[in-house]
């Protein structure tokens, strides 16, 4: 039996977030790993007129080619991907779903104040050059309009009303520190789900790009078991 792995990254971001899992996939197994870039995603963002229905179609779409080469399907979704992952297995058959970072509330304020507070710190110190999530978050916020934004919460809305209603398999992956996805929404999510098998590790030095945290090894290893389980 073939083992496909969908891999869906976030809002404004693009299979760089992903990238260091899916290669890590790469390496220890023999799986079909695909990556879509969304609509007006990945490297120069060109948001535009997309919307929820288009990155959520676009998904679908590469969920479908993977199915025409695997039997056994797993989806990971990071940030607003996890919605994404959430919705395509109310609508399709999937064996086993992981959620990284899942957007199901979206900012900490805490978290991402305290973001901006070491943002301005290297400001002040001359040593921005080495804030990268700095530069990443700067560049988001300067190429992300308003109308995007309130399509990533209809995304957020329209999966919402029907966590219950999924009763597959979980393995959640939730960062600590952060400063985007509060922690608390792994817990929210992980409590409203209707699987009677899941599971939430908490990444202590995780932030929100959960696949670049320090501790990545030990979870990536125990959420490549998860996903193996069941073969």
């Amino acid at each position: 039996m073939k083992t496909g792995v969908l891999c869906i990254h976030g809002f404004t971001g693009g299979p760089f977030e992903v990238e260091p899992f899916a290669d890590y996939l790469t390496d220890h197994t023999d799986w079909i790993i695909e990556i879509p870039t969304l609509p007006g995603h990945g490297e120069k963002l060109t948001l535009g007129e997309q919307s929820a229905e288009v990155w959520m179609m676009e998904a679908e779409l590469a969920l479908k080619r993977l199915k025409a080469k695997a039997d056994r399907i797993i989806i990971v979704g990071f940030s607003m991907g996890g919605l994404i992952a959430l919705y395509l297995s109310m609508r399709y058959k999937i064996d086993r779903l992981v959620l990284l970072s899942a957007a199901v509330k979206y900012i900490s304020p805490v978290q991402l104040g305290e973001e901006v507070r070491k943002a301005m710190w290297d400001v002040v110190s001359g040593r921005i050059d080495k804030n990268a999530g700095f530069h990443l978050y700067e560049y988001k916020f300067r190429n992300t309009p308003l109308r995007s934004a309130m399509e990533f919460l209809r995304v957020v809305k329209l999966v919402e009303p029907y966590y219950h209603l999924i009763d597959l398999p979980v393995f959640i992956v939730q960062g600590d520190k952060d400063g985007v996805v509060p922690p608390s929404a792994a817990e929210h999510i992980f409590d409203r789900l209707g699987s009677s098998e899941k599971h939430l590790h908490h990444s202590e030095t995780g932030r929100h790009l959960i696949c670049y945290s320090e501790d990545s090894a030990d979870w990536f290893l125990k959420t490549l078991k998860f996903m193996r389980d069941g073969q």
